[in-house]
């Protein structure tokens, strides 16, 4: 039995669907809009709309724009080095430390378990990038998962044949831990990607 007229059951449905909203988040959202100001809820509508019309994918990285080129690709001060992450989230996150490099979204990883293969992620069009620019390095950074090492496997294998620089983010112990808390898989990791100081 639903409590709610079958508009507001409608939106706690819809919301229900969003990543991480579960029935009782998605039924504090609604209330929360209808006890909110009018004008405030149609600017909230309003910004709903735009992102689905205006929001694209950049034509060079494929990262979100509003525009054909993204600001990253269309800023001549960034070096030429290209950072290849599976998500615009970590893209974002990394463009976060300061990184002044450019970057390339895949949309995904390798799974051949999900059935997501090469030809489904933007890889074609990176090797087309690396084609007509003239790029110093590639890092890749995609997730430290079975998938995520599958993907970064594949592109390294591409790149030496094309005979391109390309180095690997590093995996390892998170700062402020204890080496006796950290798994064997990680120790080892850190072990292997270890540094000259």
């Amino acid at each position: 039995m639903n409590y709610y007229p079958e508009i507001v059951q409608k939106l706690i449905e819809k919301l229900e669907k969003l990543p991480g909203i579960g029935p009782k988040s998605a039924e504090r959202i609604v209330n929360f809009l209808i006890e909110e100001d009018e004008k405030n809820v149609i600017s909230l509508a309003e910004n709903l709309i735009s992102l689905k019309k205006e929001v694209k994918l950049c034509q060079k990285c494929f990262n979100l724009s509003d525009k054909e080129i993204c600001n990253i690709c269309s800023d001549e001060k960034r070096e030429n080095i290209i950072c290849v992450v599976e998500e615009v989230k970590d893209l974002v996150l990394i463009e976060k430390t300061g990184f002044k490099g450019k970057y390339h979204v895949l949309w995904g990883r390798i799974s051949m378990l999900e059935k997501v293969y090469p030809s489904d992620l933007k890889i074609p069009q990176l090797i087309e990038r690396l084609k007509n620019e003239n790029i110093e390095e590639v890092i890749i950074a995609t997730n430290p998962t079975p998938e995520g090492e599958d993907t970064a496997m594949y592109i390294s294998d591409i790149l030496k044949k094309m005979n391109i620089k390309h180095s690997r983010l590093a995996i390892g112990i998170p700062l402020g831990s204890e080496i006796e808390y950290i798994d064997v898989n990680t120790l080892k990791k850190s072990i292997e990607g270890r540094k000259i100081l």
